[in-house]
């Protein structure tokens, strides 16, 4: 028997999405910075446009993963998500947010959107696909809410209140984003779920 798929997610907002849709899931960590969990292992999170056309809560099922220079990392068939679209990711290594970086990194690259787990899952070995959702797009940036994380996937609550102070219309739009954007994660881990029993 094949060993089962584990949901791999940065973030412990990610985590808590693909438990409610019934998936295994794994943190991670930024970066995939923390111990990777045995077995076969999918990228799954929250992921910044790149490109106009992606709303938040936009899900993307990787084709084909690329790094910052475009060199392909990792290709393969789609991971079959209802209502997921196939394209290009790129992975990153570090919040990919103003508009031009992110035109500038599409040309390049191809990819239609960015995460930065995704380089360290494929040096595992053992990445079977990559399910992402979008939260934030050229038009809707996070900005200061970029460094809202801990390295461990916590929230750094300091960074999230100084947001909120100072740039209060991109913190409300950063945070609706991303709740739909976890709201498409749960559904997607659902379909996951579903499609290993």
């Amino acid at each position: 028997m094949d060993p089962p798929l584990t949901l791999a997610c940065a973030l412990e907002v990610e985590e808590r999405a693909a438990r409610r849709g019934g998936a295994r899931a794994a943190r991670v960590g930024l970066a995939a910075s923390l111990p990777l969990p045995d077995g076969p292992l999918a990228g799954f999170g929250l992921a910044g446009a790149l490109v106009p056309g992606l709303e938040p809560g936009t899900l993307i099922t990787a084709t084909r993963i690329v790094d910052e220079e475009g060199a392909v990392l990792w290709e393969g068939e789609p991971l079959a998500v209802p209502g997921a679209r196939p394209a290009v990711l790129c992975a990153v290594d570090h919040v990919v947010d103003e508009p031009r970086e992110r035109a500038r990194l599409a040309e390049r690259t191809g990819a239609v959107a960015a995460d930065m787990e995704s380089g360290r899952l494929v040096a595992s070995g053992r990445l079977a696909g990559t399910i992402r959702a979008i939260s934030d797009t050229p038009a809707r940036p996070v900005g200061r809410l970029a460094g809202a994380s801990t390295p461990a996937g916590g929230v750094a609550w300091l960074t999230v209140l100084q947001a909120i102070v100072t740039e209060p219309h991109v913190a409300l739009r950063a945070t609706l984003g991303a709740r739909r954007a976890l709201a498409a994660l749960e559904r997607a881990a659902a379909a996951i779920a579903e499609g290993a029993r």
